[in-house]
């Protein structure tokens, strides 16, 4: 009878001293023990979020008071084990709002949309490099567009990191901050 009286009593001493779930940022998900810290956390949309829908549309957004340098590539690293697909094909003679891969720019309350030279996808480094045509201005706030992108088999928790390079700098990358997108199972 002690040992049970003993074990229920750690046992409810856990479960009080136990952190609540805590949202990132209003971001979808939830964070218990790790992860990226508060102020490294991006905001993000996804338009369906789940495994089950033949098509979604990653909405990535980066603040302007991360946008302290001009930018001349984007570039977005994902875990191995996220196994989905994106459209990176551009199409030089359709408009650059209708491209699978966009980046916006906004300017008072609206998007602009920021013609791409090229969108290179290496899977087997599980990377993404989007290079505008012209440098992207330092302070602006940025959303980075993926349409058309297939859902990973199994939902789970994905940090998607972005990284930046500068016109004229060192080819060194700098570190922006983290998505971390939640894909729930259908």
């Amino acid at each position: 009878m002690k040992r049970w009286l003993s074990a229920s009593l750690i046992i409810g001493a856990l479960a009080v001293a136990a952190p609540p779930e805590v949202t990132a940022q209003g971001l979808p998900g939830f964070t218990l023990f790790g992860g990226p810290r508060r102020e490294n956390q991006l905001s993000f949309r996804l338009d369906y979020g789940r495994t089950g829908h033949p098509r979604d549309r990653y909405r990535l957004r980066i603040p302007a008071d991360k946008m302290s340098f001009a930018v001349n590539q984007f570039s977005i690293d994902y875990p191995d084990y996220f196994d989905g697909q994106f459209d990176v094909n551009l199409n030089p003679d359709r408009d650059p709002d209708r491209q699978p891969v966009q980046v916006r720019v906004r300017r008072n309350r609206d998007y602009e949309v920021i013609p791409l030279e090229d969108v290179i996808w290496d899977e087997e480094n599980h990377v993404i490099e989007i290079y505008p045509l012209e440098p992207v201005a330092a302070g602006n706030d940025i959303e980075i567009v993926f349409s058309n992108v297939r859902n990973p088999r199994f939902g789970g928790m994905y940090y998607f990191n972005a990284r930046v390079f500068s016109p004229g700098d060192l080819p060194m990358a700098r570190y922006l901050g983290t998505w971390v997108l939640n894909i729930s199972p259908r």
